[in-house]
């Protein structure tokens, strides 16, 4: 391909691939590095950061997907959401061809990626500065009054993220126009080229862009933030007030946090971002009155570790949405639990209530208080004088035999012989005055009825 007239300016937002050729090191300070050993570390170290990412953002989205299906939806939650999907965006698609071209001393991945790689990237992190700001805002007005119920509709919500997605992915629409494949003499880099007659609007747009996408929303953030912190320190004198203010700052410091996390860790980012941008210029206009000039191009180092951080990011807001909010937690110590019940049921499956081999529970064992059983092995009616019962048929029936037969040990039906031979000798009038042990049923002149 042919070389167009312009300024060859690195991939946006200090994409490094080209910066590993071989090219580059011979223009660099940094010839002691081994570009060999970078092709290899850098590819584990993002492949590490993507599957952590995924995890613990999938995680936080499961999360908030099935609160909503509770009926805990808000705008709040509605953003936390986004931000995660656009964490996941960047860690699925983004990263991997990222470190794909940096295994690679030339460009392999085509044009449409050259085109979209870097152009897809900052639309994810605009839209994230973006939904951070409508959070904070949010965060105030929802800490200004905790106690009104604000009902939003899902409509509504849905017609909130459209423009924020929009935006986000318009800001960046120059680095998609600009970029291209060039032939260098050891293969395909993907740079940008601009054109002699967009010169001037590129100088703007590089000093508006990162005014626009990462300054203005941030401090936006920080202010009201800010704000909404020094309301939740606001005493209350009712326990309801309480602890609706208690809740209202766990969620303040929650979203303050994911604002300064987002912060320091894209900072680099753009520092690096200005420094290329700003070198070229410098490049482009060439040597003037005063005489040639040496252009300084950010440090290797520097510029891969600047595009580590923003990787990072997208794992590090996950980990502090689930750490420092008590929603997720027990949203997090439920899908656990679920999961693990769910897979040790599935191994180790215990018998129902009704199963044949459930234990059965012990039968009581009867009263043996010397009144008589009945055949069925209930108690019979305690007999009179003048009923006459046979007791030794009765124990001879009720022996071992009908014990095994009921289920019941043989001694749960044994009748005491001492009993026996008391109702025996006192119905047939048998026993002796010495034995007698109720004499003043036989005295002369006793009751007829202390005889009966």
């Amino acid at each position: 391909m042919d070389k167009l007239p312009g300024v060859n300016i690195t991939a946006a937002n200090s994409s490094t691939v080209d910066r590993l050729r071989p090219s580059f090191i011979e223009h660099g300070s940094y010839q002691h590095l081994d570009p060999g050993e970078l092709r290899v570390l850098v590819p584990v170290i993002l492949g590490v950061v993507c599957v952590l990412g995924l995890a613990s953002t999938l995680t936080a989205m499961g999360i908030l997907i099935s609160n909503a299906h509770r009926g805990k939806l808000s705008l709040i939650n509605a953003l936390i959401l986004n931000l995660m999907f656009a964490d996941g965006l960047v860690l699925a698609f983004a990263l991997p061809f990222r470190a794909a071209a940096f295994s690679k001393p030339t460009w392999t991945l085509g044009w449409t990626v050259c085109k979209t790689c870097d152009w897809f990237l900052q639309s994810c992190m605009a839209a994230k500065s973006f939904t951070v700001a409508v959070m904070a805002k949010a965060c105030y007005r929802y800490v200004s009054n905790p106690t009104k119920q604000v009902s939003i509709s899902l409509r509504s919500i849905l017609l909130v993220m459209w423009f924020l997605w929009l935006s986000a992915c318009s800001a960046p629409i120059p680095t998609w126009l600009f970029s291209s494949l060039q032939r260098e003499t050891r293969g395909l880099v993907c740079v940008q080229v601009v054109p002699p007659e967009a010169r001037d609007f590129m100088s703007v747009y590089v000093k508006a862009y990162p005014l626009g996408v990462f300054c203005a929303p941030l401090i936006f953030a920080l202010l009201y933030f800010w704000r909404a912190y020094r309301r939740c320190q606001r005493r209350c004198s009712k326990t309801q007030n309480l602890r609706t203010q208690i809740r209202s700052r766990k969620l303040t410091l929650m979203l303050f946090s994911l604002t300064v996390a987002m912060a320091m860790l894209w900072l680099p980012q753009w520092v690096v971002w200005v420094w290329e941008r700003h070198a070229a210029e410098r490049e482009a206009q060439g040597p003037g009155e005063e005489g040639p000039f040496v252009v300084f191009s950010p440090p290797l180092l520097l510029s891969l570790s600047a595009l580590l951080l923003t990787f990072c990011l997208s794992l590090v807001n996950p980990l502090i949405v689930l750490s420092l909010s008590e929603e997720f937690r027990e949203g997090y110590r439920g899908l656990w639990r679920r999961l693990t019940l769910r897979k040790h049921t599935l191994s180790n499956p215990k018998p129902g209530p009704h199963a044949p081999t459930a234990p059965q529970s012990p039968c009581p064992r009867p009263e043996t208080s010397g009144q008589p059983r009945g055949g069925d092995g209930s108690l019979g009616p305690i007999p009179s004088q003048g009923t006459r019962v046979d007791p030794q048929p009765q124990t001879e029936q009720g022996g071992v035999e009908e014990a095994e037969a009921e289920g019941e040990s043989p001694r749960d039906g044994i009748v005491l012989l001492d009993v026996e031979q008391f109702w025996h000798e006192r119905e047939t009038g048998s026993m002796t005055e010495e034995n007698d042990p109720i004499p003043w049923e036989h005295q002369e002149g006793a009751p007829a009825e202390g005889r009966k």
